[in-house]
């Protein structure tokens, strides 16, 4: 079993119970294109965005699709008041042509419909008409990114870091981070926590119980 055989939640459960407080969740991002099977699970090409109006930033020289690798997952972190998109249909027929799994973005994107012709699969915060310029501009590529953590002190929901080459796994259920170091660990987690599921599932189907079927199965973690 790898990464790519478990779901997002199974994941996150695992995450969890490794100390990870937040599961690996990247809040609020959606399954944009496509079907209820797409999915992502690819190592993290990072790209920081900022407000055009910031002007003691750096500028990018080359266009960050045209520098994704192969096989990896591009994480944007856009700001999170911005009304734009940061992603559109050129941007996902860019980033399949250099063999990209994908996308997830921490803001917006336009041009659904291209997506889902092209079969790239993306995950997004939220969508609009309106394009990146003259509204915000990538300023890095393969550096951390800081994402969700509103409101912490009232959720107790601290923020994920996600580091280039962190696993970056995307379904219809939510986008998890995997830390690299973490991989091994939370494969072996994930197949004992679907073991116990499973027998779980057998007894609730059974009429034993909710509370009695966690009770013996999930007692035991």
């Amino acid at each position: 079993m790898s990464l790519k055989d478990l779901s997002t939640c199974e994941i996150s459960d695992v995450l969890i119970k490794l100390g990870i407080k937040n599961g690996g969740l990247l809040p609020d991002i959606d399954l944009i294109s496509h079907d209820a099977d797409t999915r992502i699970c690819a190592p993290a090409y990072t790209v920081k965005m900022v407000f055009t109006s910031n002007a003691n930033t750096l500028t990018l020289k080359d266009h960050f699709v045209d520098t994704v690798p192969k096989d990896h997952a591009i994480v944007i972190d856009a700001p999170l008041e911005a009304h734009n998109a940061v992603w559109g249909g050129l941007m996902s027929a860019g980033a399949r042509a250099r063999g990209a799994a994908g996308v997830i973005i921490s803001g917006r994107c336009r041009d659904i419909q291209e997506h889902r012709s092209l079969g790239f699969p993306v995950f997004a915060r939220g969508h609009s008409t309106v394009g990146q310029s003259p509204f915000t501009r990538p300023i890095a590529v393969n550096v951390a990114l800081s994402l969700g953590g509103k409101d912490e002190e009232v959720t107790g929901f601290p923020a994920v870091t996600v580091e280039p080459g962190d696993w970056m796994v995307a379904d219809e259920d939510g986008v998890v981070c995997v830390p690299q170091r973490m991989v091994p660990q939370v494969v072996e987690g994930a197949l004992k926590g679907r073991e116990i599921d499973e027998k779980c599932m057998e007894d609730i189907k059974a009429g034993k119980g909710v509370q009695a079927s966690f009770k013996k199965y999930r007692g035991k973690l």
